[in-house]
């Protein structure tokens, strides 16, 4: 018979010996645990640090120079149009948000961090909804804190009249969910595109180039499609949350932002029937 193994020793094949139970424990993975990781990736890069630091800077710092400007030249303000004075900021901010959307996916795809990913979760949908979720609240909230922010000082250093409660929620609350949806569809293109400065550069476009474009029509014939252009483009729309739209036609209100939520279910439901059919 062969001896005993020593303490410590390897049990080899065809010995006798107790099986080996793993201290950790084993539980069924769920959406929590992709919500914890893509927490975790999102607060520990240096582009969130940066992009977002910079946004904060352009809204808030914008808004108080614009609110310094017209405070000095003593123009006349609506109560209502002093939280409009941060639509300079917030749109400047806009392309912070753009750039961190797609980084947040795509910037996987360029290092190969992807297939980690999707070997610690399989399910491509709930990665995409995990990052999704995080992004959105992520950049509401900070957005929406700052449009607060902002419209306090300007509220301050402007003399006018009080803005009414529906303004500050459409100005402050509004304006958050439509830059965090904003930031939604660059996600989505990050997915489609799986390239950086591709995606950035296709989501800049689609937020100034219809704008510059009616600004470049003169001819005749092209005056439905130049005001269609000026009615939808994203700088308008977000003129009409704070009430200070380019056109008197055109979305208006909340409409700006029900528009965008249905371009971004389009974008995510394209985002999520890509990642399931093409390799990491």
């Amino acid at each position: 018979m062969p001896p005993q193994a020593a303490a410590g020793q390897p049990q080899w094949q065809g010995e006798p010996g107790p099986s080996y139970i793993s201290p950790i424990p084993i539980t069924r993975t769920h959406l929590g645990h992709a919500l914890a990781s893509e927490w975790t990736k999102i607060r520990s890069v240096r582009s969130t640090m940066w992009t977002l630091g910079v946004m904060l800077v352009l809204v808030i710092g914008m808004g108080t120079l614009v609110a310094v400007g017209i405070s000095a030249s003593d123009a006349e303000v609506g109560a209502g149009s002093v939280l409009g004075l941060g639509f300079f900021g917030v749109l400047l901010g806009t392309l912070c948000v753009i750039t961190l959307g797609v980084l947040t996916i795509s910037s996987e795809y360029g290092t190969g961090m992807i297939r980690t990913t999707t070997t610690a979760c399989p399910s491509r949908g709930r990665i995409l909804g995990a990052k999704a979720i995080v992004f959105f609240l992520l950049v509401f909230t900070i957005t929406t804190v700052s449009t607060a922010l902002v419209g306090v000082i300007q509220s301050a250093i402007v003399d006018a009249g009080s803005p009414s409660g529906a303004d500050w929620f459409r100005s402050t609350v509004g304006v958050g969910l439509y830059v965090a949806t904003i930031g939604l569809v660059s996600l989505a293109v990050g997915a489609l595109v799986r390239h950086s400065a591709g995606a950035i550069t296709i989501m800049i476009g689609v937020v100034l180039l219809p704008l510059v474009l009616a600004m470049f029509m003169f001819a005749e014939s092209l005056n439905d499609l130049r005001q269609i252009l000026f009615e939808y483009s994203i700088p308008n729309q977000l003129g009409a949350l704070y009430s200070n739209a380019v056109t008197d036609s055109g979305p208006q209100g909340w409409e700006p932002l029900w528009i965008m939520l249905g371009v971004a279910a389009v974008a995510l439901a394209g985002a999520f029937f890509s990642t399931e059919v093409r390799d990491v």
